[in-house]
């Protein structure tokens, strides 16, 4: 059976509309953000930016044994991201990998 991994990476602006005065600020806003990617069954964590105040780096991957499910789940994961308020989403970058990726 075949495995496919997806990663998508978001660059974000951490509290738009609010400021945000101190890295501890910045991972208390992040983190209900990085909790509800995770209910959608994927990994999620702080990738980058973790020593400026007010951007980041998300990523998120997810594995499955069918491509289209794999893209679904990241499709799932950017409209969160997408649609949360104290986030501005800069960029979205994906990936896929399969087993023809060696």
């Amino acid at each position: 059976m075949a495995t496919y991994t997806g990663v998508l990476e978001f660059d974000v602006i951490v509290g738009a509309g609010a400021p945000v005065d101190s890295l501890k600020h910045k991972r208390a806003m992040l983190r209900p953000v990085l909790a509800r990617l995770r209910r959608l069954q994927v990994a999620a964590a702080e990738t980058d930016h973790q020593d400026l105040h007010r951007r980041a780096l998300i990523a998120v991957a997810t594995v499955a044994s069918d491509p289209g499910q794999v893209q679904a789940v990241l499709d799932t994961c950017e409209r969160q991201v997408a649609g949360e308020v104290e986030l501005e989403l800069l960029s979205a970058r994906r990936r896929t990998l399969g087993p023809e990726d060696d």
